[in-house]
């Protein structure tokens, strides 16, 4: 889909069947709207006794916290609260509400389909690291690999597809996080947009801090 804007290829997906995002069910031609988002857990759920909403910027507020009331620092969490609707009327509005509740991803998901994504291997991204995070740099490979297994993945509650290696010559160790491909509840992968993570989040990077202060306590 050359020179088109992203909300026009968000268009033309849904038009073609897209149905889900995330933790997000996306229904078109309803009766209470031309689309409507709820989250999958109330797909099926009686929609008068969900909280309905007409602004997509609602979403901001929807993605805040989890259902323990626990603030989502990482916004590609499987923890997003459900008991809501949002009613739309366009794919800009989809658009919007899908960019709050799950920044970037559309943006990343287009990106990745035409292979023009930017993709930071491990190293990469914690050579860059300054401070207190620069000994994330110090973790080695099998505890890297250790911690892709035990932070990334759905068992861990990131619902990305990740596309980073530790490097350019060594890939991640094959495993529930390395193959997943960031689509929930495993629908045909054509009717979902997949979460993909381009590089390491910031939560990864504390985690490799502690590793490698782990490892080096170890050795001492």
């Amino acid at each position: 889909m050359p020179n088109m804007s992203l909300t026009q290829k968000l268009t033309e997906a849904l038009a073609g069947g897209l149905q889900q995002i995330g933790q997000i069910k996306i229904l078109t031609d309803h009766d209470l709207a031309p689309f409507v988002l709820v989250h999958l857990d109330d797909e099926d759920a009686d929609f008068s006794s969900l909280n309905a909403h007409p602004n997509p910027d609602k979403a901001r507020e929807i993605g805040l916290y989890t259902p323990d009331g626990d603030y989502r620092f990482t916004k590609g969490e499987m923890s997003l609260p459900g008991g809501w609707l949002l009613l739309l009327q366009s794919p800009g509005e989809v658009r919007q509400a899908l960019d709050l509740f799950y920044p970037a991803s559309l943006g990343l998901w287009a990106a990745w389909k035409d292979g023009s994504v930017r993709i930071q291997n491990l190293r990469d991204k914690l050579a860059r690291q300054t401070g207190m995070y620069r000994h994330a740099a110090n973790v080695s490979d099998v505890g890297a690999q250790e911690l892709i297994q035990s932070v990334c993945g759905p068992s861990n509650k990131c619902v990305k597809k990740i596309l980073w290696q530790l490097d350019e010559n060594t890939p991640l160790d094959d495993s529930e996080a390395s193959r997943f491909n960031g689509v929930v509840n495993n629908i045909a992968e054509n009717s979902a947009i997949p979460l993909v993570c381009q590089e390491a989040c910031n939560h990864f990077v504390a985690q490799a801090r502690k590793k490698s202060k782990e490892e080096f306590e170890a050795k001492a």
